[in-house]
């Protein structure tokens, strides 16, 4: 007996295939095709300007503007308020503790700055209701002598 193996009749041969240019194991098409591309994902942002890091307005709930449109208005100076983080406090008029304000409850062209006199409303806070925070908040007097910025970044001076 030979150790070479006979092709059996009617089969055929046994040659391994030769890599085509197409194949996955082909050299030529490990390499990438030249003069090409490479297509990326389309991103949503692109041909729009990149969003501010700064917080934003945002809309709150029917509900919650309900109870608050209810309530009577309040005012107070505004303690301080910090543009980059989003939020500050009001002290009321009448005393008592510090109120929460949060940007996207800020009505009018102006950010508050501290002294400013501002009016508003109050609403519970969920989950449990038990704190307060203001809304439907706009400043009614400028602190004199104290430069203010809108909301587009312009600084105006008293």
């Amino acid at each position: 007996m030979s150790s070479e193996a006979t092709p059996i009749q009617g089969s055929r041969p046994m040659t391994p295939p030769l890599p085509s240019a197409g194949s996955p194991t082909s050299p030529v098409s490990l390499k990438p095709p030249a003069n090409r591309q490479r297509d990326r994902s389309p991103s949503p942002m692109r041909g729009f300007l990149i969003p501010s890091p700064l917080p934003t307005r945002r809309n709150r709930t029917y509900s919650a503007t309900a109870r608050a449109s209810e309530g009577p208005v309040f005012t107070g100076v505004c303690k301080c308020f910090s543009r980059s983080k989003g939020h500050g406090f009001i002290t009321p008029s009448d005393g008592g503790i510090d109120i929460f304000v949060h940007i996207s409850d800020i009505e009018g062209e102006y950010v508050p700055m501290e002294g400013d006199e501002m009016s508003y409303k109050v609403c519970a806070l969920p989950p449990k209701l038990e704190k307060i925070q203001a809304v439907e908040v706009t400043i009614t007097h400028l602190k004199p002598g104290t430069k203010h910025e809108t909301w587009g970044g312009h600084i105006i001076s008293d």
